[in-house]
C-alpha cells in the first residue's frame, strides 16, 4: 500500500494493489494496523450518474471516514471544517474509481460528499463512530463561497440536500459552535 499525503492535514490517499489472474482479481480494500484510528461502523451506497451526495458531517460525534469505490467512478469532495486548522474552509477533490483501487482517509472534522460519474456506483465507506442522525448537519453542494468545481451541470440532489446550509451559515449555526 502506499499513502500519499496531500496539503490537508491528516488526508491521506491509499494506493493499494490490485492482483489479477485467469479468473479475475483480487483488490485488499483495509489493514487495521496502517491506521491508528479505528473503524466501528460501514456502509456502503449506491447511485446513479450524476447524483451529488452530500456535503454532510457529524458535529457532536465527528467521523474519520475511509472511503472506497467499488464499482463506478465519483468525484470525491472534503471540505474542512476544523477551527483551527490552516486548510480552514478549502476543500480538496479527487477522481475515485474501482479500476484504480484508490481509497481518500478523511479524518474528524470534514464534510464530506461525491458526486456518481457513472450508473450503478458502489461507493464503501469505513467510519471511526456512528452515525448519528441527530448529529448530522449538510452544507450545500453548490456553495458560492466553497466555489468547488463539480465536474457535472444537472446534478440530482435529494430533498434533504437541497436544505442544506451555506457554508456560512453553517459557520454561525449552533452545530458549529458544539464542535
Amino acid at each position: 500500500m502506499k499513502i500519499i499525503k496531500t496539503k490537508f492535514k491528516d488526508l491521506i490517499i491509499l494506493k493499494r494493489p490490485t492482483y489479477f489472474d485467469n479468473r479475475g482479481f483480487l483488490k485488499e480494500l483495509f489493514e487495521q494496523k496502517k491506521f491508528k484510528k479505528k473503524f466501528i461502523f460501514d456502509y456502503f451506497s449506491v447511485s446513479k450518474k450524476n447524483v451529488i451526495r452530500g456535503l454532510h458531517l457529524q458535529y457532536k460525534t465527528p467521523q474519520a471516514k475511509l472511503i472506497s469505490v467499488l464499482s463506478g467512478k465519483i468525484f470525491d469532495v472534503a471540505v474542512d471544517c476544523r477551527k483551527n486548522s490552516k486548510t480552514f474552509g478549502k476543500y480538496f477533490d479527487m477522481y475515485i474509481s474501482a479500476k484504480d483501487n484508490t481509497s481518500l482517509y478523511i479524518p474528524e472534522g470534514f464534510a464530506h460528499g461525491f458526486c456518481s460519474l457513472t450508473d450503478k456506483t458502489v461507493v464503501y465507506y469505513k467510519n471511526s463512530d456512528y452515525r448519528n442522525k441527530k448529529n448530522e448537519v449538510g452544507i450545500l453542494w453548490e456553495d458560492k463561497e466553497l466555489n468547488i468545481k463539480w465536474p457535472i451541470k444537472r446534478p440530482i440532489i435529494s430533498s434533504k440536500d437541497k436544505k442544506n446550509f451555506s457554508f456560512n451559515q453553517f459557520l454561525n449555526s449552533k452545530n458549529f459552535k458544539k464542535m
